[in-house]
């Protein structure tokens, strides 16, 4: 998630990092910075078509979603806008959320917001629901930044997302949403790193091989 961003409320651990090697690590930041390029170009009319078809996908994938809790995400550096699924969700009768930061180094919390509720201003200057219930998703849909066919999530870096899912008192139904440039070939991996049930981009729904 974008929290990933900040050394100050994520990070890796030293002796987590120390699990990869300089060459690797190195090449993890070079990706980053090629893919958010990539990224960055799109125009909005690009990225409306793709982010629609992207949507459409994911509702052929989840089988009702009413009662469910859906966690998603407010797009940062032209991610997949995903707002207009979570309105859908929400008029089918699931309970809609997004991630907020609760303190320094410690796992997102989900909190429940539809469109129109109240928003605050977090990490990054990112909206965030200013007074929703905390809520535990059944289902949490992430951007990545890059991800391979064994549907690993390549993040901005911190490894925030990883502990917030170990974190949960259950383990959701995990949705990675890109687009088809950012698949990689398979890339070595921190040891908590957690990989995404499936990847949904434009083109494709990507699941582990």
């Amino acid at each position: 998630m974008l929290h990933e961003l900040s050394a100050d409320f994520g990070g890796h651990p030293a002796e987590d990092i120390g699990k990869l090697t300089k060459s690797m690590l190195a090449w993890r930041k070079l990706e980053r910075e090629r893919l958010i390029g990539e990224r960055l170009k799109l125009k909005e009319v690009q990225r409306e078509a793709m982010d629609a078809r992207i949507a459409e996908r994911i509702e052929a994938c989840i089988d009702g979603t009413q009662g469910l809790v859906i966690s998603a995400y407010w797009p940062f550096r032209n991610e997949p806008d995903l707002k207009p699924l979570l309105k859908c969700f929400a008029r089918e009768g699931a309970r809609t959320a997004l991630p907020v930061v609760v303190a320094k180094h410690q796992p997102l919390a989900f909190r429940e917001w539809k469109s129109g509720d109240k928003l605050a201003r977090g990490v990054w200057n990112i909206p965030y629901p200013a007074e929703g219930a905390e809520v535990v998703p059944d289902i949490v849909i992430a951007p990545v930044v890059g991800f391979d066919r064994h549907c690993f999530r390549l993040g901005y870096g911190g490894g925030f997302f990883d502990r917030t899912l170990a974190a949960q008192p259950k383990m959701p139904l995990r949705i990675g949403v890109g687009y088809g440039f950012q698949l990689l070939p398979a890339f070595d991996r921190h040891i908590h790193d957690i990989p995404m049930d499936m990847v949904v981009t434009p083109e494709a729904v990507y699941a582990p091989e």
